[in-house]
């Protein structure tokens, strides 16, 4: 097994480890090691305890002394103010008993007033300590704040408070050591990283980007015991019995002192040193009461970024960015599996594109999804919603965009098989050839046709091929309820249709439903079937099929609806845009 290498010699920098659960950690490293601390703590014991405050342990006999005092001096005592001035004697008290109780273990320790999030300061006071104790070889980064609301009612300050501590002081405590100084950086994460919690979007940020940290830290320091403990709530300090109870509701485990500060102990002393990511907690998991009868609305905002999805630079009409149909869907579908987790999007009904979203001077501010449920089935696990999603004008007037009936269940039908097969190939024509004759106007990541093998009034099949569209590319509009790329490229099934068989240019209007039985492959050979339904001469309504070359259905299409228009020709040939988004890890190679 392997061990530790932390010495007698060893000089640990500790951020939070003067109070709390770092605290009690350190303590129980230092009976281990006997080895030097450096304790960083915002708190100052510079000055010292008040004779009126000596020996005082009841809470309320304390604040009694403190308002005392304060009347004493002519001032007039408030709860903030005696708040205020309770929590710098209590802070005082336990910083000086985790500093005892380290040197009783015979283990060397300095205290420094210092904020982690104050670079400057830091690498002074650090700098100082270090001079006196020795080289810093190791870092444990225990320091973190909790702005705990739900992410409608956070604000930007509530976020930088719990980001710059936890990303912010790492960086800076980084700054403070010399790369081939460092034996050891432990860093405290969190199970709302790993797992997720309601109220703690910020603070399940902060903490999974120091777990990636971790990774990047190892990659450019072997040698370095690097650790990224993701740790449940522990049974002391914020851990109220309130809390504790809820815990309970929900079988949360809570973690006891002793306990976790002997695992990290052992994951420091015999833990694997190419694992740098550990969790030592159950997950924080609570689900949504999905069973209620009550109905209930939602209300959503976001605001759109053209440079976030690069992808919406490979759906440009006439030099302009365009949301796809199926985004608009996939924002939908994607909102309401977020509402109720375990249960799929498994349908929609009623989909009409209303005035599309365009990336030019008309795109608004504020985005809004309106979510109204209007059925529940407990027993069937089914839930319906009505969707629209609108924005503002600047005159402040309501402009809508994109509405539908969507359909949850709890889990998705099992898939049919399309039962008018034809995959005989007698069109022959290259998808890329759709593309470069701009019969389709898509780009890279919409580009899933890879050959039309038939096409006729009757019906039209393609074969498709649908490219990995990488996450970060894919930007705002991550690929969760369903595969939209894949069904984008169906939907291209009425464009090749339109343009072989009228020489008209098309884009879609609406849809009368749609299913989803599987999700459509990346980089998977499967087929589209179009079988068009009325065709006017200004529109074209038909059927589409998706599935695998036995016939199994991943997703079918009702009655969508393209409108027709010989100008739309071209405009499809203005397919980029004047300026590309910068996108340097895929530049050149897939667009």
């Amino acid at each position: 097994m392997a061990r530790s290498s932390i010495q007698p010699t060893s000089v640990f920098l500790v951020s939070g480890g003067a109070r709390g659960i770092t605290a009690d950690c350190v303590i129980f490293l230092a009976r281990q090691y006997q080895c030097k601390f450096i304790l960083l703590g915002r708190s100052s014991i510079a000055e010292p305890e008040p004779t009126w405050a000596a020996g005082v342990t009841d809470d309320a006999e304390l604040k009694k002394r403190i308002m005392d005092d304060l009347k004493a001096r002519g001032e007039k005592p408030t709860p903030p103010g005696v708040q205020k001035i309770f929590n710098s004697i209590t802070a005082r008290r336990e910083i000086e008993a985790t500093l005892q109780a380290i040197r009783d273990t015979g283990s060397t320790v300095e205290y420094l007033s210092a904020d982690v999030t104050d670079a400057a300061a830091l690498r002074s006071k650090t700098a100082e300590a270090s001079r006196r104790l020795g080289p810093i070889t190791g870092i444990i980064h225990g320091a973190g704040n909790l702005a705990d609301k739900l992410i409608e009612n956070k604000t930007d300050k509530d976020f930088e408070t719990v980001y710059t501590a936890k990303v912010h002081g790492l960086e800076n405590l980084l700054e403070c050591v010399p790369a081939e100084q460092l034996q050891h950086l432990v860093m405290f994460s969190s199970v709302t990283g790993f797992y997720g919690n309601v109220g703690q979007a910020d603070y399940a940020i902060a903490n999974e980007i120091l777990n990636k940290a971790a990774y990047l830290v190892k990659r450019h320091a072997p040698n370095c015991r690097v650790v990224s403990v993701n740790w449940g709530p522990w049974d002391a300090g914020m851990v109220t019995p309130e809390l504790k109870q809820y815990f309970e509701q929900y079988n949360i485990k809570v973690i006891p002192v002793e306990v976790g500060a002997q695992m990290l102990f052992e994951e420091l002393e015999f833990g694997d040193q190419d694992v740098v990511q550990v969790v030592i907690g159950s997950p924080i998991t609570i689900m949504t009461d999905q069973h209620s009868d009550t109905l209930t609305t939602y209300r959503l905002h976001r605001k759109l970024v053209l440079e976030e999805s690069p992808m919406l630079g490979d759906h440009v009409v006439n030099a302009q960015a365009v949301l796809p149909m199926v985004c608009a869907m996939s924002w939908m579908g994607n909102a309401v599996e977020q509402l109720y987790p375990g249960y799929k999007f498994a349908r929609y009904t009623d989909y009409k594109v209303l005035k599309g979203i365009v990336f030019d001077e008309t795109l608004a501010d504020d985005y809004v999804l309106d979510l109204k449920e209007t059925s529940k089935d407990a027993d069937e696990g089914i839930i319906t919603f009505d969707a629209m999603i609108w924005s503002n004008t600047p005159e402040s007037k309501p402009r809508y965009h994109y509405s539908a009936r969507l359909i949850l269940r709890r889990a998705l039908l099992p898939a049919p098989i399309f039962d008018l097969l034809d995959l005989t190939n007698s069109a022959d024509i290259a998808g890329e050839y759709c593309y470069e004759q701009k019969i389709l106007f898509h780009g890279w990541a919409f580009k899933g046709v890879d050959r039309v093998l038939n096409t006729s009034t009757e019906r039209t099949t393609m074969r498709c091929i649908q490219p990995a569209v990488p996450e970060r590319y894919q930007g705002q509009f991550p690929v969760q309820s369903f595969n939209y790329f894949g069904v984008d490229a169906a939907l291209q099934s009425l464009g090749v249709f339109a343009r072989l068989s009228y020489d008209m240019g098309s884009l879609p209007l609406s849809a009368e439903g749609g299913e989803a039985f599987d999700n459509i492959p990346f980089e998977a050979v499967y087929y589209v079937t179009l079988e068009p339904r009325s065709i006017t001469e200004s529109a074209i309504q038909g059927d589409l099929a998706i599935h695998d070359e036995n016939g199994r259905v991943y997703f079918v299409v009702y009655g969508c609806k393209i409108l027709l228009s010989k100008r739309l020709i071209e405009l499809f040939k203005a397919n980029t845009l004047p300026e590309p988004i910068p996108y340097p890890s895929l530049a050149g190679s897939v667009r």
